[in-house]
Parts: C-alpha cells; sequence; structure tokens
C-alpha cells in the first residue's frame, strides 16, 4: 500500500526550502474506547518535530474521527495502570492546548518500556497507544508527512447507529 498523506498539501510538493526532520515511524493502536469492535492499527509515518496537538490532529484523520472532544497524553507501562504520568498538568483547556503545540516527538522518546497514550473523549474514553519504531530515517522527497503507511481493520465507529 502507498502511503495516504494527512495533511492537505498538494500531491507531489516536495518538502524543499524547509529543515529536513527525521521521520519517526509510529504504530497508532485503538485498544479501548466505547463503541470499539474490531482491532484497528494504523502505522503513520511522521516528522519529529511534530507537536503533540499535530499527532492529535493526524491520529483523528487516520480513524475519521470529528476533532469534537478534549484530549490528553500520558506515558504509563499500560493503559489502565494506576501510575501515569500526564503530558501536562494544566486545568485550563486553552493552557493544556498550549502545552500539547509546545511539546515535540522528539522531546519524548525514548520511553524504554513504557509507552505513550492518547486519550480522546473522556466520555467514551477513546485510548489509543502509542509506539514508536526503532530509530528514525530522512524524509522521502516529494513526499507529504504525518501519512499512514498501514492500515489493519476499519476504523472505529466514533457516533455509532443504533437501531430503535
Amino acid at each position: 500500500m502507498t502511503g495516504i498523506p494527512l495533511r492537505s498539501i498538494p500531491a507531489g510538493y516536495p518538502n524543499v526550502g524547509r529543515t529536513k526532520d527525521m521521520i519517526f515511524t509510529l504504530t497508532v493502536e485503538s485498544i479501548f474506547g466505547a463503541y470499539l469492535r474490531e482491532r484497528c492499527i494504523r502505522v503513520i509515518e511522521i516528522e519529529e518535530d511534530t507537536s503533540l496537538y499535530e499527532l492529535h490532529d493526524a491520529i483523528q484523520e487516520a480513524v475519521h474521527f470529528g476533532r469534537d472532544h478534549p484530549f490528553e497524553f500520558y506515558i504509563a507501562n499500560s493503559w489502565r495502570g494506576w501510575k501515569k504520568t500526564w503530558l501536562t498538568r494544566r486545568h485550563e483547556w486553552e493552557k493544556k492546548e498550549e502545552d500539547f503545540f509546545r511539546v515535540k516527538l522528539k522531546d519524548i522518546w525514548p520511553l524504554g518500556r513504557k509507552k505513550l497514550y492518547y486519550l480522546f473523549d473522556f466520555g467514551d474514553q477513546w485510548t489509543f497507544e502509542i509506539t514508536k519504531a526503532r530509530g528514525s530515517k530522512n524524509p522521502a522527497e516529494r513526499l507529504s508527512y504525518p501519512r499512514v503507511i498501514k492500515v489493519v481493520g476499519p476504523n472505529p465507529e466514533q457516533y455509532p447507529r443504533f437501531e430503535e
């Protein structure tokens, strides 16, 4: 499968005139959600200088969610564990957003045995486990990042239709 670009950048637009960040390969697996029925994994190539807020957007686009709820990122051994390191401790949403724009992926890894988690929609508890492949690579010419390079399973249904 060829990569699917996740930004609205014209196809074939070269990465010219920018510093070339290294590319991380992230495996994003939906591991919990109120309506999760099937396994959903997206492998995404993304620039190391991408912010957590931009990662949020890439995940939302990769699974076709509506970006209509607050979200958080945390680091833990397991998504169910009690010991979680939240990547912002601010309470006001605007302040949290500032943190998510400031924190870059390259500042998070390596994590050792821990993993990065993305929690979206605190009611439905959509939880995604994010792992990084070892190393990084140079960006390919004429490709746009982030981009999905592998899809396993269908997109989760954010708002399923129930029969009455």
